[in-house]
């Protein structure tokens, strides 16, 4: 059409603009409370945790995040209803993206953990609401978002209570602790081995796997993860026997030994957010682009490789830039953590994220952590917890979708009035 054959360059320029604008606000606020637990149990420094996932965020965002891209994400709208008018699309996507990410960049300038799945979804439902129609949006799947606001940080939460009170009482408060540590800290290795496993194939590697024509069910998954787990109950029964516990406090030993396990499931979680999260600035990207190229609304795309390196450059420029806010408040400001609490926090994350992948509740990563180190919290008494924070993040959530609607119509329109 012709406003592709005149503009479609700079509408391609603008969409690559925008679209690292948002992986920055993805690695900003996202990437940062993922690795906020980490860092607030002092298992990792801020360095450390940021050079560990520049690494491991990279490498799923790039290697693991190359699914063929649908036209419009999350299933929120049905493409045909823009058949014959492309470039509502176009504006619809690069107005999503500009809304998105400047949402992301208000709450991670207040220090809010918000979701970056919502915040893109909110967009592309107030496009598509005001610019196109509100019949064109799939209102139940809406629904369903919204209901993982109640979903993620209560299931989180309940796993996390569960867990470190589990190691509260066979290690922490026993008679024996280094005895007990050394007979139950491989039944918790054996469950990050598992957990580290069932993540990456379901999630981390689904997208490479299906380009390879490779699909595994979950029962296979988890025969696989099985197997993980057992080899790294028994290399760390055989490490834990070596560590030196002759001086210093037991408890602080125990520690540390928690705060090995954390950096590893650290690792694993950036390794699947990368891979899964990048598409909430990838794909869009993708569409605009296959969009102004093709002319017409194509239902699916294939996503160009140069496209997942943007995004994942912009994530982690995120995270070293500006990640430091977020990480304060799940790491030191909701509750106080230590290498126990924090493992069973992170541990609980993955958990959700696998029952998720299982059962298809709609969950967001955000608030399964939050509400995971909100459970470990509890776990300790109700007193342990800033509820004046908890009450700043939670209003924050409730703000996510409406706040991203109204600046996607607003962008939409100023897009809209410069091009026609």
């Amino acid at each position: 059409m012709a406003l592709f054959a005149e503009y479609g360059t700079i509408l391609v320029l603008l969409a690559c603009v925008f679209g690292f604008f948002m992986a920055w606000g993805i690695g900003a606020n996202d990437v940062a409370n993922a690795m906020g637990t980490s860092v607030g149990a002092k298992a990792l420094t801020i360095g450390q945790a940021i050079f560990v996932a520049m690494i491991f965020e990279f490498a799923g965002a790039y290697l693991a995040g190359g699914e063929v891209s649908s036209t419009i994400r999350k299933g929120v709208i049905a493409s045909d209803v823009m058949e014959g008018q492309p470039e509502l699309l176009v504006f619809g996507m690069m107005a999503s993206l500009l809304a998105a990410g400047t949402w992301l960049l208000i709450a991670s300038m207040r220090g809010w953990p918000v979701s970056t799945t919502h915040s893109i979804v909110g967009a592309i439902v107030g496009f598509a609401a005001v610019g196109i129609s509100v019949d064109a949006v799939n209102w139940g799947k809406v629904g369903q978002i919204a209901a993982s606001w109640v979903v993620s940080p209560l299931l989180a939460g309940t796993i996390a209570c569960i867990l470190f009170l589990s190691a509260e009482r066979l290690i922490l408060n026993a008679k024996d602790p280094i005895r007990n540590a050394i007979r139950y800290i491989p039944g918790y290795m054996f469950l990050v081995g598992f957990m580290i496993a069932m993540v990456t194939i379901l999630k981390g590697l689904k997208h490479v796997l299906k380009d390879d024509g490779i699909s595994f069910t979950f029962a296979e998954s988890a025969m696989m993860a099985a197997v993980v787990g057992i080899i790294v109950a028994i290399i760390g029964s055989v490490l834990i026997r070596r560590v030196d516990v002759s001086q210093g406090e037991h408890n602080a030993n125990i520690e540390r030994i928690f705060a090995i396990l954390m950096v590893f499931t650290a690792c694993t979680m950036a390794f699947a957010h990368g891979s899964n999260d990048v598409a909430n600035a990838v794909g869009p990207i993708a569409a605009i682009i296959n969009t102004v190229e093709s002319g017409s609304v194509a239902a699916k795309g294939v996503m160009p490789s140069w496209v997942l390196l943007l995004g994942g450059v912009g994530i982690v420029l995120g995270l070293a830039t500006y990640g430091f806010k977020v990480m304060a408040t799940i790491g030191k400001k909701i509750t106080e953590l230590t290498p126990s609490r924090g493992f069973a926090a992170e541990l609980a994350a993955a958990s959700t994220v696998v029952l998720a992948s299982a059962t298809g509740l709609p969950i967001s990563t955000t608030h399964t952590l939050v509400g995971a180190v909100l459970g470990v919290g509890l776990a300790r008494g109700l007193s342990t917890l800033d509820l004046k924070v908890i009450g700043s993040i939670v209003g924050s959530w409730l703000v996510t979708l409406p706040a991203g609607a109204c600046l996607s119509i607003i962008f939409f329109y100023i897009l809209r009035a410069s091009f026609t």
